[in-house]
């Protein structure tokens, strides 16, 4: 059911350690201001032409990423739980499809991919975003409720694993067509730095990150490039969530993280690494 025009029912960032880039795309580097000394800053790479995809769009990091992406002409569908925050944003931003969906819910998956193929007619990228902290308050394992460390399990491993799979065959078509399709998936120190009382999320984005990197393993030759990257202590509800005396002036913006995440993906694609290249040429001239 259409709920809204577009809307269907239904610091920079961190290599986590052993952060899996696809076959033949670059090592992971700095993408923010990480430039040869006196050389000028290059433009954002346009994404024009490119299709994406991106789950939790509606606050913090997810929907700067659907901002910074479309700002840089990509053609974006994301999906959210809260049919409110999904008319919000569409409204909000004008020109990304806004998809009612649960990644945490096995029903809810194969019509999120049908309608993301729907609105874009293919893909090329898709950023697992959406993410559950786990209780909060933030508990020690021991004090973990079985349905609470469930549900993060579910969130942040089962949903984009379900997700990618639904999407698979789509990603492969834009690989074989363009020459490589991303999969990035959003990772934490977490995943490698065992804090007490992020038992369930830590767990989760941990199992999430090493899913990447034995799926870039196995998908190795098929021009799917698979990305787990931390995008760093962000000030977003979910950090405030976990951490409530943060100081907020020390935690990074969701906007840079995106931009960072953006320059990430186009390194990753070839055409753009291309276009990076030529401008660089033509500076050197």
């Amino acid at each position: 059911m259409t709920v809204h025009d577009r809307v269907f029912d239904g610091s920079q960032p961190r290599p986590v350690a052993g952060a899996v880039w696809g076959t033949g795309s670059p090592e992971p580097r700095p993408v923010d201001g990480a430039r040869a000394a006196g050389s000028p800053a290059l433009p954002p790479q346009s994404f024009a032409g490119r299709r994406v995809a991106i789950t939790g769009g509606t606050a913090g990091l997810g929907r700067a990423l659907v901002h910074e992406l479309l700002s840089r002409g990509a053609d974006v569908a994301f999906i959210a739980r809260k049919p409110n925050g999904v008319v919000r944003v569409s409204q909000e931003l004008g020109r990304p499809h806004g998809i009612i969906g649960d990644v945490s819910s096995k029903e809810d998956i194969h019509r999120i991919a049908l309608q993301v193929l729907g609105a874009l007619g293919g893909l090329d990228v898709l950023i697992n975003n959406a993410s559950d902290l786990g209780p909060v308050p933030l508990q020690l394992l021991a004090d973990t409720q079985c349905e609470d460390l469930e549900r993060a399990l579910v969130t942040n491993v089962l949903g984009p694993f379900r997700l990618t799979k639904a999407l698979l065959g789509s990603l492969a078509a834009a690989a074989r067509e363009k020459g490589a399709a991303v999969v990035l998936n959003v990772s934490s120190d977490a995943a490698v730095t065992p804090y007490v009382r992020w038992g369930a999320y830590g767990a989760s984005k941990a199992a999430l990150h090493h899913v990447t990197r034995i799926w870039e393993q196995e998908l190795s030759g098929s021009g799917i490039r698979l990305i787990s990257l931390d995008p760093g202590d962000m000030d977003t509800a979910m950090h405030a969530a976990a951490v409530p005396d943060a100081d907020r002036s020390s935690l990074k913006r969701p906007e840079l993280a995106a931009r960072e995440f953006a320059d990430a993906i186009a390194a990753a694609l070839p055409a753009m690494t291309a276009e990076i290249d030529a401008v660089r040429l033509a500076e050197g001239a």
